[in-house]
């Protein structure tokens, strides 16, 4: 009895292993596919631009930013309380040039750094 149960254990042992054998190979043979289809989508790609492709700053010279002071631009009533009012006809920005373009400037006696409320600078 105790013959029989090794030969089937190693029977056992042996398909196993060719099993394990023939799954490598199949994981071994995708990752060899997925890598060619990944060169041939990779010759597809378009090329990197080369230096003289390269974006170049305007003949002016750099863009800066401008500083301007805003005000918030009400959103227009509709004529009757009953209609409502459509994208078309509401204003594009959130709000508008200031005519008063002078940036505040701090009082005495008024709150503290950042509106914390403290006693301010004194």
């Amino acid at each position: 009895m105790n013959s029989a149960y090794l030969e089937i254990a190693a029977a056992n042992t042996v398909v196993a292993a060719v099993a394990a054998f023939i799954g490598g190979l199949f994981i071994a043979g995708s990752l060899i596919w997925a890598v060619q289809i990944g060169m041939r989508v990779r010759r597809l790609e378009l090329r990197p631009p080369r230096p003289d492709e390269q974006p170049r700053l305007p003949a002016g010279g750099a863009v800066h930013e401008i500083r301007e002071m805003r005000e918030p631009d009400e959103v227009p009533l509709a004529k009757d309380e009953s209609e409502r009012l459509m994208p078309y006809e509401l204003h594009h920005g959130g709000g508008k040039r200031s005519r008063n373009q002078k940036p505040p400037t701090w009082s005495p006696g008024s709150s503290g750094s950042f509106g914390s409320g403290g006693p301010g600078h004194t």
